[in-house]
């Protein structure tokens, strides 16, 4: 491993520590009953706080994960060359958090030399070298989509004068308010400008005191830019402590056109594969691609979305903002119904997604459409046991069924578990209208992060190749049905993806699928002012089929679609292949339509 693999290393795990809990698990006995307690030790004082039976093994592994991930980062610092001791700000000084001056924020911005910027990157170059103005930066999303990367990067484009001007805080659970008041007021009597504090929303009384950032320092000049993992805290902070005092950028949403042209990744599947976070080589959710070992997907939906909500309930309001779900966290089964919306996202949020026995929609729609080829038609029914393969999905995607939870779930937790994803900008709908009451509308919940989607379904995959039935198959037998279920996969997913890219880009006009008794137009963008519409069918091939355009020239679904929505101005087929026309209708490659939008 070369010094920019190491360094690189070294800052993923100074990251992955500040999330995991320090300290260790104590057990005591008073009388007859044994109690848990987390301790910490922190300013040679000792703290303990009552952990639930329930919680102890889940914290024990956590604070087990720390110290080999503790011991792998200094095993790692000590390969690295050694290197004379640099002269920074106050080296006299003792910081109350870990503060990055001078060379040392040289050399931590150096590894985004040759990294591309997202289009975002704009909105806080224009904040860092605009009008001073009584308000903070704030840059949130789930991990992996770039806050870190847009901050080193501001960086290494600062002069010298300006990076002498500049600090960057490393916040971590252990510290408080109190520590980096006192930090910052050391940096501001020595001129410091440009203020950098990453995962702030680590700190318990955050939320509570976040106007101290605005307030105090961002109203006498400073630059203060702040980012975090978890980003319900800052959409509690902007409507309460910051209300009106902060510039909120969301990096959550990667579209298509920036993961082509900012990681160099090409192709419509590979964003569907890999899609959704900047990690470099797009592969952040699923490297190892098995569920049954623990996989980077699952992983990512504990760390970076089940953990976010919890976290930020816990100190929002002193945990009183858990509503309708406390009894869920309070039984350890919050992360379990969340995992399970996040699994099932593609449908609607309804009780029955929540307390239904588990069943994988994947599943099904793939044995349908096996079943309905007209060429080779397969009933996948006759060579797998349904109920086992079901039963290996739950178990891989750890999803408790209905008798296996102590609290029952209710709308009123369904439609929380809702709200909190919306507000993560992990979720978003998309309308779906039917002929003739086009006034009853549906949706459709679409996850904006096509890669752990497509994690997911993999875990499918896996599970077909454990049961007996499917194996006894022949090789090519096995591979034509996956190809298969995998392509319908596809399919789906490149339809919600242009659906939800056609909506973000289009706020003024409607967005919709519009569904009829017989047959459906997979978008309609219908504009309002001008008393038009578009149609379109979306497909994963890369063939251009007469059959695929059959519904955009039925008259009578035209007839109605005109009647209600104006003039068609444009029928459409959006598809893999390459950009023609066919019988009026004009055919157009996914991927130029995407970097379009």
């Amino acid at each position: 491993m070369n010094n920019a693999n190491i360094l690189q290393r070294i800052d993923d795990l100074e990251r992955e520590i500040a999330l995991l809990p320090v300290g260790s698990v104590v057990e005591k006995r008073i009388g007859d009953k044994v109690y848990y307690y987390h301790r910490i030790n922190k300013n040679n004082e000792r703290f303990e706080k009552y952990i639930s039976f329930e919680n102890v093994d889940e914290l024990r592994s956590q604070i087990d994960k720390r110290k080999k991930l503790e011991k792998e980062l200094k095993e790692l610092k000590r390969a690295l060359p050694k290197e004379k001791p640099v002269k920074t700000l106050g080296s006299s000084h003792k910081f109350a958090t870990y503060v990055r001056t001078g060379e040392q924020l040289k050399k931590y911005s150096k590894i985004v030399a040759d990294y591309k910027k997202r289009e975002c990157y704009s909105k806080l170059h224009d904040y860092i070298y605009g009008t001073p103005q009584d308000k903070v930066f704030i840059l949130y999303g789930l991990r992996r989509t770039g806050k870190t990367t847009l901050i080193r990067q501001i960086i290494f484009n600062m002069t010298n004068e300006e990076i002498n001007k500049a600090a960057f805080i490393q916040i971590t659970s252990n510290d408080t308010l109190s520590n980096i008041n006192t930090d910052l007021s050391y940096l501001e009597a020595h001129g410091y400008k440009y203020v950098f504090i990453d995962e702030v929303t680590l700190m318990e009384d955050f939320i509570e005191g976040a106007a101290l950032f605005s307030d105090l320092y961002a109203s006498s000049g400073m630059k203060i830019v702040l980012s975090g993992t978890d980003s319900l805290g800052f959409v509690f902070t902007e409507s309460e402590q910051l209300y009106d005092r902060c510039i909120m950028l969301h990096t959550t949403f990667i579209p298509y056109r920036e993961f082509e042209n900012v990681l160099g990744i090409k192709g419509i599947d590979e964003y569907i594969q890999y899609g959704g976070t900047m990690s470099i080589s797009g592969r952040n959710y699923n490297e190892s691609s098995t569920f049954a070992n623990k996989s980077t997907a699952e992983e990512y939906v504990n760390t970076a979305i089940a953990n976010n909500i919890q976290h930020s309930l816990k100190y929002y309001q002193n945990g009183d903002h858990f509503r309708h779900l406390y009894k869920l966290y309070e039984k350890g089964e919050l992360t379990s119904a969340i995992n399970r919306v996040v699994a099932d996202i593609t449908h609607r949020f309804t009780v029955d997604v929540l307390t239904k026995t588990f069943k994988s929609h994947d599943l099904s729609l793939s044995t349908r459409n096996l079943l309905n080829d007209r060429n080779n038609p397969i009933d996948l029914n006759e060579h797998i046991d349904k109920e086992l393969v079901t039963k290996s999905i739950k178990d891989m995607l750890e999803i408790l069924n209905k008798e296996e939870q102590s609290v029952e779930i209710d709308e009123a937790h369904a439609f929380q578990i809702e709200e909190y994803l919306s507000l993560l900008d992990l979720v978003m709908k998309v309308d779906l209208l039917h002929f003739p009451n086009v006034n009853q509308k549906d949706n459709k919940t679409i996850i904006s992060q096509p890669g752990l989607r497509y994690a997911q379904a993999e875990a499918l995959v896996n599970s077909l190749l454990l049961d007996e039935s499917f194996i006894a198959l022949s090789i090519i037998e096995r591979q034509n049905i996956l190809d298969r279920i995998l392509s319908e996969i596809k399919g789906r997913m490149m339809e919600d993806i242009v659906l939800l890219e056609t909506r973000l880009a289009n706020p003024k006009k409607q967005v919709f699928q519009l569904q009829f008794a017989v047959g459906e137009f997979d978008m309609v963008i219908h504009d309002p002012k001008a008393l038009s519409c578009e149609i379109f069918e979306i497909k994963h091939s890369d063939q251009a089929v007469p059959q695929q355009y059959q519904h955009l020239i039925d008259s009578e679904k035209c007839e109605s679609t005109e009647h209600r929505f104006g003039r068609i101005t444009n029928k459409c087929v959006i598809y893999r292949g390459s950009n023609t026309e066919s019988n009026g209708v004009k055919y157009i490659n996914v991927e130029e339509y995407l970097k379009s939008l």
